[in-house]
């Protein structure tokens, strides 16, 4: 019977002529060798050229990549060996090699070799670890040689075709050939047979005849007139059984490499046929042509695998059967994506060449079908049960049903392997699937049927890839080239069913999903289907939500799972297998949640092991649960996220304590802020020292032992943007002082000691001139000093008074109900008030007598502060007046303050018409508003007072390249 092989065109690439052409081992590339001399890589998957060299202006006739290397070589007719870096594209090297064109380039699959041969007639050795020496000539052929083919099962032996009508074997070693192999006229090309049962090499020579050689015995084995014209290329397939010849009659022939039989002939009308290349791990086979060049995909990628529900693997390598079995590593430790030490058993050789392998639903039998036979074997010992013809097989819903679809569109229904039905659907069958009901795809539609009956249960229009039945047969899988349809079938309704339309019976399944992805292969675990995707993912699906459980390094496909051990069991082309630990209870868990059958979830999940409940709350919160899934999850990060996504601040406070991590004191600050949690944002934001957010929160509730904290600690944090406000606003003109000292800003030092603290303008300047004089001397001579020259700095000595006069205030802090009967600084004149202050006698201004800096800071007594006892309360701290709420407190917070009567007066008569409401509402009464009248002091306008010295200082005459004067700045503050 046919091998039937589908055959899939995947890229047609039109160009000049291809002389040469190679699949890259690893990435989906293909190398192609113009005759016009150029080279390009292109990608296979985006159809897509990658890279292009430009190697010669003659054609190229042989290039080959070496992977391990990251090179391409090429070999042309201008005798050349040429070797370029594939990702960069930069020359290795390049040489004469030949005297003549190259006509073949072989690499060493593993050493560091290179064989090229050409018109010369002469094979050379090249050795790129000797920078590239000819290690060894070898001479024999009398005519050029045309290809030369490295033997896999010996890479010390290789073999050339020859225009001298023969092909040659040599051996490493020996410059003359082992044997030659005669031919009847000119051979252009030679492959080795990949498997090591055959020792065969095909050749294919002028006019159109391949031969098929045994070179044990040296004789030819089969002789074949495949073609009508040169036979230009020959290949032996390295995993399945077909040679594919190539000839300039513009055909590619597929010939069965066991039986010898033709079993396709392909002609895409490209012209001449110049070189054929495919590679072990994958059925892609690269076709260069006169016209351009193509990829085409042989057969399907899957491989023939099955494995039953206890474990059992049975698969086929070529025709042999072999077997493995899960429960002899039962013991050892398993590791996700680990590949598996099997101890593999031989079962012996199939009749057919397997296409694909399917054990039965109890794992009994085990059927192979291909070459358009299907063989029965008892999965034990492989013995022949039964067999037939047909070019599909698939078992029903017990191991004693299966069906078989032949040539046509007939299908044959068996039941304890004897013949129970045999009907041809009406809208015909081009593929047949097993599980609780037959089903059958035509061009655009897919049927249902009935085992036993064959009724038709249902028709639908569209036509899947696959399709998965559940193990209870109540779920099933379609799934198309990006979309999976889960349905529901009602088994009750069908067999109740009386009438049936030609879509067979109404309501029988229901549509309960449907879902953008694409399946390679899948199974269902209980009410979950699990499946690999076109992208390498391992995924399932529950309740139409798509869960990703690993990514995959390649194709992978789905052979079964074991409930026992908890794990899913994958295989990829080469028959490697791997695992992935997949939790029933997880996947039963989950079901219930997306039915909202919380009393089954919450029931099932104490089984769940807890590494697997992060997964499983991770799952919730995506599906909108977040209550449940902060119960549920033991990653603290996740529940710490949990928590301030539900707002639970118990919650989150008590994982920022455990972490303390600085991002988790801020999420919890502003949820704090949000829900007026104003204590616990405070410190949240001192945990995560957020000292803006902290400046922000102390201004507006007007905390002072808050803002002293802040000031302090934004200064041990180098903070001194923060420091300086946070001092600024509780009236600590001398820390500010300070930290524009120590942070080097000294011009904006000076200017600020003469707005605020005129005493130590001095001591400022005189720091700044010695600064400024490190650098230029010229501008620190400009800079006056006011002790100096008092006669560029009007009024400084009132301002040393007023200063004096000043101190005490500013260091008293007002409640907020004070606002709106104080006097604002541009009200205020407060040189008068200390004028008046002094002529009154309720001041006297006293000279400072200090040895330092410190002396100055450290002085806030009352004693020093040349005021006459007049004060109810003069060592009160600002944060005690601040926060008098009584009528009272206010009242004597009022009367610690002095100021001249008659502008009391003034300001307090405006004051009162404009905030009359205000007064009401705190309930102010006459003989309070007297005291204000009489002891309230307000603020100096700093503002005027700065920009009248500044008025007298022309600053032209200053060199401030190289100084930092933010005056705008400071005006501001």
């Amino acid at each position: 019977m046919p091998l039937k092989l589908k055959v899939k065109r995947r890229l047609l690439a039109r160009s000049e002529r291809v002389k040469s052409i190679e699949l890259h081992p690893s990435e989906p590339w293909m190398l192609v060798g113009l005759y016009s001399g150029r080279v390009y890589i292109w990608n296979i998957d985006t159809k897509q050229i990658l890279k292009t060299l430009d190697v010669s202006d003659l054609p190229v006739r042989a290039a080959r990549f070496v992977s391990r290397k990251n090179w391409v070589i090429t070999g042309s007719d201008d005798t050349c060996l040429r070797v370029f870096n594939y990702n960069t594209l930069e020359y290795v090297t390049q040489f004469s090699a030949h005297v003549d064109f190259i006509r073949s380039v072989a690499v060493h699959p593993s050493s560091p070799f290179v064989l090229t041969a050409g018109d010369d007639g002469v094979i050379k050795l090249w050795d790129w670890e000797k920078k590239w020496a000819c290690s060894q000539v070898f001479k024999g052929h009398t005519f050029c040689i045309m290809q030369i083919v490295f033997n896999p099962k010996d890479n010390n032996q290789f073999a050339t075709a020859s225009l001298d009508r023969s092909v040659k074997v040599w051996q490493f070693g020996s410059s003359t050939p082992n044997f030659s192999l005669k031919h009847e006229r000119d051979v252009n090309c030679l492959d080795y047979h990949p498997g090591g049962d055959k020792p065969y090499i095909v050749s294919g020579e002028d006019g159109g005849t391949i031969r098929i050689w045994d070179y044990q015995t040296k004789s030819c084995v089969q002789s074949l007139q495949v073609h009508t014209k040169d036979v230009n290329d020959v290949v032996f397939h390295p995993s399945l059984p077909v040679i594919l010849s190539g000839s300039a009659d513009g055909t590619v022939r597929i010939i069965h490499s066991n039986t010898f039989r033709l079993e396709n002939t392909l002609n895409y009308g490209l012209e001449r046929v110049w070189t054929i290349s495919c590679h072990r791990g994958t059925n892609n086979v690269a076709i260069g042509f006169d016209e351009g060049s193509m990829i085409i995909r042989l057969g399907q990628e899957e491989p023939a695998i099955s494995m039953d529900s206890s474990g059992k693997i049975i698969w086929a390598r070529h025709s042999e059967i072999q077997q493995a079995n899960i429960k002899a590593i039962a013991d050892q430790e398993i590791k996700d994506g680990e590949r598996l030490s099997l101890a593999v058993k031989d079962m012996g050789s199939c009749e057919i060449y397997p296409q694909t392998i399917a054990h039965g639903p109890n794992g009994r039998f085990v059927a192979v079908c291909g070459d358009g036979e299907y063989i029965i074997y008892t999965a034990m010992a492989l013995r022949s049960k039964s067999y037939g013809t047909g070019q599909e097989f698939v078992w029903g819903p017990d191991s004693s049903t299966f069906a078989v679809r032949d040539d046509g569109s007939t299908l044959k229904v068996f039941k304890n392997f004897k013949e129970h039905k045999q009907f041809k659907p009406p809208f015909g069958a081009e593929g047949i699937f097993g599980g609780h009901l037959l089903g059958v795809k035509s061009f655009n539609s897919f049927a249902f049927y009935d085992w036993e009956s064959m009724k038709l249960i249902r028709r639908i229009e569209i036509s899947p890839k696959k399709v998965f039945w559940s193990e209870n047969g109540h779920l099933v899988c379609m799934t198309s080239e990006d979309t999976l349809y889960m349905l529901k079938y009602n088994s009750e309704l069908a067999e109740q069913a009386t009438e049936f339309s030609e879509y067979g019976i109404d309501d029988s399944f229901e549509v309960v999903k449907e879902v953008k992805g694409t399946v390679q292969t899948g199974m269902w675990i209980g009410d979950c289907f699990v499946f690999t995707s076109s992208i390498n993912r391992l995924n399932y699906c529950v309740g139409g939500e798509i869960v990703t459980v690993a990514h995959l390094d390649r194709e992978m496909y789905v052979l079964g799972y074991i409930p026992k051990d908890n794990r899913l069991y994958l295989c990829d082309k080469e028959l490697n297998i791997i695992s992935y630990s997949l939790l029933v209870s997880v996947l039963d868990y989950q079901t219930a949640v997306m039915r909202q059958d919380f009393d089954s979830a919450d029931k099932i999940l104490p089984v769940v092991p807890t590494e697997q409940r992060t997964r499983v709350a991770m799952f919730l919160e995506k599906q909108g649960f977040r209550p449940q899934a902060l119960a549920v999850t033991t990653d603290l990060d996740h529940k710490f996220d949990l928590a301030i996504q539900l707002g639970d601040l118990k919650t989150a406070y008590s994982i920022a304590r455990q972490h303390d991590l600085s991002d988790k004191w801020k999420q919890l600050a502003v949820l704090a802020i949000k829900s007026s949690e104003f204590s616990l944002a405070q410190e949240c934001m001192f945990q995560s020292k957020d000292f803006g957010g902290l400046l922000l929160l102390a201004t507006s509730s007007g905390h002072g032992h808050v803002m002293a904290k802040l000031a302090q600690e934004a200064s041990d944090a180098g903070q001194n943007n923060v420091a300086f406000v946070a001092n600024f606003v509780m009236g600590r003109c001398e820390e500010c002082l300070e930290i524009l000292i120590k942070s080097k800003r000294l011009p904006e030092a000076a200017l600020f000691a003469r707005t605020y603290l005129p005493s130590q303008t001095s001591r400022v300047v005189t720091e700044w001139k010695s600064y400024t004089a490190t650098f230029s001397k010229k501008l620190s001579s400009a800079i006056a000093d006011p002790t100096e020259y008092q006669n560029l700095f009007h009024g400084h000595q009132e301002a040393l008074r007023t200063e004096q006069f000043l101190k005490q205030q500013r260091l008293n802090a007002l409640p907020a109900a004070a606002y709106s009967v104080t006097a604002t600084s541009s009200e205020r004149n407060t040189v008068q008030e200390m004028l008046q202050a002094e002529k009154s006698g309720t001041y006297v201004y006293k000279e400072p007598v200090l040895s330092d800096t410190a002396e100055i800071l450290d002085d806030d007594s009352s004693e020093s502060d040349g005021f006459v006892k007049v004060y109810n309360n003069p060592g009160a701290e600002r944060e005690d007046i601040q926060e008098s709420a009584s009528h009272s407190d206010f009242s004597q917070a009022m009367s610690s303050l002095t100021m001249d009567p008659e502008n009391a007066n003034r300001i307090l008569s405006k004051k009162i018409a404009e905030n009359k409401d205000s007064l009401e509402s705190t309930k102010i009464d006459s003989i309070d508003l007297e005291r204000v009248v009489l002891k309230y002091q307000v603020e100096t306008d700093l503002e005027k007072e700065l920009q009248a010295v500044l008025d007298d200082v022309d600053l032209d005459d200053f060199d401030l390249a190289d100084v930092d004067l933010d005056m705008d700045e400071l005006l501001d503050a």
